[in-house]
């Protein structure tokens, strides 16, 4: 009897021993690698300056509209929860939903808006240079 237990108690530490290992590979899955923003331009070249990276997480309230913007400089983001509609000045359409990837428009007026009936949460990453902004809000027409 006791050489079964000890055989049963090795059996499972050998699979514990396995499934611990499997639940600690690393896993990498790539969203999205391109040169081109999401209507299909192509990004232009980095600016010459001082390299200054920032990453915002934004939330948007439901059945909110952001006002026209602009980004001077690249960035890339993935949409951590909710849907998001985003929309050019030449009426291009992209829809996002949680898990999705952009990368955004540059120099292109744009908005975004939240029609669902729960936060859309992004986290955005900007790659530009030292003392350009990196959201410009369009004035009201």
């Amino acid at each position: 009897m006791k050489k079964y237990s000890i055989a049963f108690y090795m059996f499972l530490a050998f699979i514990i021993s396995c499934k611990s290992k499997e639940n600690k590979k690393i896993k990498v899955i790539k969203l999205i690698e391109t040169s081109k923003s999401w209507n299909g331009a192509s990004l232009p070249k980095y600016p010459d300056g001082t390299p200054k990276v920032t990453i915002l997480k934004i939330t948007i309230p439901p059945k909110t509209e952001l006002k026209k913007h602009m980004h001077p400089e690249i960035n890339a983001g993935v949409l951590h929860k909710g849907e998001l509609t985003v929309i050019s000045e030449t009426k291009d359409t992209l829809y996002l939903k949680a898990g999705d990837p952009i990368v955004e428009l540059v120099n292109l007026w744009h908005y975004g808006k939240n029609e669902a009936d729960i936060p859309a949460e992004i986290i955005v990453f900007y790659a530009g240079i030292k003392g350009t902004p990196i959201t410009i809000i369009k004035e009201e027409d």
